[in-house]
C-alpha cells in the first residue's frame, strides 16, 4: 500500500541515515553494488532506497531484466523484497549517508568522505561491480572531474567500476528504458543477466 507524507512529516527525517542492503549471509554472492548519491526524505521515512514514488530505479531494474517482478517500494521494501534483491547478488548504498531534500544540499567534504567511505565498503564487502547512479557525485567525490558515463577505465577497490544514470525523477533527460539500458550493461559485467 502507497503511503504519503505531508512536506512537514518529511522535513523531520532530514540528516537521517539508511542502513546499506548487504548480503546477510554467506550464501548471497555480492555481485552489483548500486550506489546512489544520499537518501532522499521519503528514503530515510520509509529506511528503503529509492523509495520515492518518482524515482525510476526499481521499474528500470524490472525492465533490464535485472529483477524478475515488479517492486514498489513507495510505503518501504518488504524483507522478501529486500531478499530477492539479495539473492539476485544486488546491494545498495549511497555515497553519503546523510538525508536531504536534495543532493545540493550535501557538502564536497561530504561527498569526499563518502567517496572514502565506499572505498572501504567495497574492500570489505568485495563485490564484482559497482555502479555509481550519478555522475556530477562521483566526480565531485573521487576528483574526477571529467569522468564520463560507462564502465570506467580504473577499478574501485578492486571492483569493475561504472557510471550509471541517477534514476532520480529529477534528472528529466532519462527514461525508464535509457535507464534500465544502462543499468542492464553494469548487471551483465556482473553476471546477474545474459545478452550482449
Amino acid at each position: 500500500m502507497r503511503r504519503t507524507f505531508t512536506r512537514a512529516e518529511l522535513d523531520t527525517f532530514r540528516g537521517t541515515t539508511v542502513p546499506d542492503l548487504l548480503p546477510t549471509s554467506p550464501e548471497h554472492d555480492l555481485r552489483l553494488l548500486f550506489v546512489g548519491i544520499n537518501p532522499g526524505l521519503w528514503t530515510a521515512a520509509t529506511q528503503t532506497h529509492f523509495a520515492h514514488p518518482g524515482n525510476r530505479f526499481y521499474p528500470a531494474l524490472h525492465r533490464a531484466g535485472i529483477i524478475p517482478e515488479p517492486i514498489d517500494p513507495a510505503a518501504g521494501m518488504t524483507d522478501a523484497q529486500r531478499d530477492l534483491l539479495r539473492g539476485r547478488g544486488i546491494g545498495i548504498t549511497n555515497v553519503a549517508p546523510r538525508a536531504t531534500a536534495k543532493a545540493s544540499e550535501l557538502t564536497t567534504e561530504e561527498l569526499r568522505e563518502g567517496g572514502r567511505r565506499l572505498v572501504a565498503l567495497v574492500a570489505e564487502q568485495r563485490p564484482r561491480v559497482v555502479a555509481v547512479a550519478g555522475i556530477t557525485a562521483y566526480r565531485t567525490a573521487f576528483a574526477q572531474p571529467r569522468a564520463v558515463m560507462g564502465r570506467q577505465p580504473e577499478a574501485l577497490a578492486g571492483a569493475e567500476l561504472w557510471l550509471v544514470p541517477n534514476p532520480s525523477g529529477l534528472n528529466a533527460h532519462e527514461t525508464v528504458a535509457s535507464l534500465a539500458e544502462a543499468y542492464a550493461a553494469a548487471a551483465r559485467a556482473a553476471g546477474i543477466v545474459q545478452g550482449v
